[in-house]
């Protein structure tokens, strides 16, 4: 007797993003329709084709993390009804808040307006004198990077595994931190964004997340969802506000988040993309789970047929 599939659902952060981003969605008149809604939600003063054009404007954080939490959304739409309903999500930074409109605590609207919102208080933390930045390490234990990064005001800002993970400072410190980290041997690159996110340099934005999220109509949500500072199955509302608002200045925790997955009996993951990252990292470390990305497949058929096979 075999076991029941059971069903995850991933949703990306920043760094997925691209021109062609919204393509898929647009292929379901139902997600299309939702898409236009959303994309009137993000509070772009540019047109999305501007936007999408110009990766200085797509990655820039008041405009990455409303449009990609509507890709997100509009992808989930145009699948969710040919899907079982999933047994635990899970968001990467800014897929965190997407999670929850999944999860069906948030309206997809709200969501992105949230998102949007969360953006610019973010935005805030940092004084227009100071540049932020991220940095992917890998190569070299957690232990000694945390050694380094005290020495040079750096802080982890994500652990991906237990030698791959971001740290986030300000940016006239990165050279320094690099060529401290090459002499042992790690390998360093820096990511397209403009805010150490998830470190203390993020810390003002806490509180006034947290009161937005009182205001926002935020319910239980009807899946559990995987805290990104902690791995823990949130269920109820005022887990939900206190966790989303301490992720930003906090690291993601996303190996953990990855080892709860097999824990919870989960043998299918899907991200919704856009991207595919969050997929190859966890295929690549529990390999016994079937995971994909919405960004795999070319068309929604090709999704619904790959889930078809490994869904029961």
């Amino acid at each position: 007797m075999t076991m029941a599939s059971r069903l995850a659902l991933l949703c990306p952060g920043q760094g997925a993003q691209h021109h062609a981003m919204f393509d898929l969605a647009r292929s379901d008149q139902a997600a299309k329709a939702l898409l236009d809604t959303l994309i009137g939600q993000a509070g772009l003063d540019q047109a999305l084709d501007t936007v999408l054009a110009n990766d200085a404007l797509l990655f820039s954080n008041r405009y990455a993390q409303p449009l990609l939490v509507a890709a997100t959304l509009a992808n989930w739409k145009a699948l969710a009804r040919d899907l079982p309903e999933p047994a635990l999500v899970a968001g990467y930074s800014i897929g965190e808040v997407s999670a929850y409109a999944v999860a069906g605590a948030l309206s997809p609207v709200d969501t992105v307006a949230l998102a949007r919102s969360r953006a610019l208080l973010m935005d805030a933390c940092r004084p227009e004198s100071q540049q932020h930045a991220l940095i992917a390490v890998s190569g070299l234990p957690v232990g000694p990077i945390e050694a380094l990064l005290r020495r040079h005001d750096f802080h982890i800002a994500i652990v991906n595994g237990e030698d791959s993970v971001v740290v986030g400072g300000r940016a006239e410190l990165a050279p320094a931190l690099g060529q401290a980290l090459a002499a042992l041997g790690a390998r360093t690159a820096m990511l397209p964004v403009e805010l150490a996110s998830h470190t203390p340099l993020i810390a003002a934005a806490v509180a006034p997340l947290a009161a937005e999220l009182q205001r926002r109509l935020l319910r239980d949500p009807h899946v559990p969802v995987l805290s990104g500072i902690s791995a823990e199955r949130i269920q109820q509302r005022g887990m939900a506000i206190e966790h989303l608002s301490r992720q930003v200045a906090e690291p993601v925790l996303w190996k953990h988040c990855m080892d709860a997955l097999p824990e919870a009996g989960i043998t299918v993951a899907l991200e919704l993309g856009p991207g595919s990252s969050l997929s190859r990292m966890l295929q690549a470390r529990h390999p016994q789970i079937a995971a994909r990305s919405v960004a795999d497949f070319r068309s929604l058929d090709g999704v619904a047929a790959w889930l078809a096979r490994h869904v029961e």
